[in-house]
């Protein structure tokens, strides 16, 4: 989001389940991400961060990655919640827990269950989105928006882990190429888990 408006972002990486004393007095229930800028109190979760900085950027003349139509605003803050709070609990942090978390705590090897269970829900998922994006260019209707980037970066990540079955995908597939294929998307793909090399289809703009 920051980079797709031109504003400089430094990243700092965080171990939430650390709970260190530094982290826990800004986020008290460690939650990420946390937006800091000089001057300002912090600012604590996804929707605050992204409220915040959509509001920064509101003035300045490049087009807003809210909808400005009350019905398309309505859709696209609709199907943002579905990305960041539904799929999320029901696939996404299922596979971070099993195959990242874990891994990083020593805590042995993924529950096959749980990991059989969340590809079940996210092919329910890319579904439902199939469907969305046979009839509109974007997940949130006629524009780019939120939704897009919340659902890309859902995406991205569960295909670092080799979790997408792209040839199982139609529409979803080729809308997540045209945003794979976006500039600001690039340095995306160029990151890397120390310890776990990326999906063959992951930094592939032709997958």
């Amino acid at each position: 989001m920051c980079a797709e408006y031109g504003l400089p972002l430094e990243l700092e990486p965080i171990i939430p389940w650390k709970r260190e004393a530094e982290f826990t007095a800004v986020s008290p229930a460690a939650t990420l991400p946390v937006l800091i800028e000089e001057g300002a109190p912090a600012i604590v979760g996804p929707l605050a961060a992204i409220n915040a900085i959509e509001y920064r950027q509101a003035s300045a003349p490049v087009a807003g990655l809210v909808p400005g139509a009350a019905a398309a605003r309505a859709e696209m803050w609709r199907l943002l919640e579905w990305i960041l709070f539904k799929l999320n609990d029901e696939v996404t942090r299922y596979v971070l827990e099993e195959k990242l978390g874990k891994r990083a705590r020593g805590e042995g090897t993924p529950d096959v269950s749980a990991l059989r269970a969340a590809k079940a829900n996210l092919g329910e998922h890319m579904l439902y989105f199939d469907w969305i994006l046979a009839s509109r260019n974007w997940v949130g209707g006629g524009e780019m928006s939120l939704a897009d980037f919340a659902l890309a970066a859902h995406l991205s990540t569960l295909d670092y882990l080799g979790d997408m079955d792209w040839n199982a995908i139609g529409e979803t597939r080729d809308w997540y190429a045209r945003m794979k294929s976006r500039p600001i998307f690039r340095p995306l793909l160029a990151d890397r888990v120390v310890g776990m090399p990326a999906s063959a289809t992951y930094a592939d703009l032709d997958f």
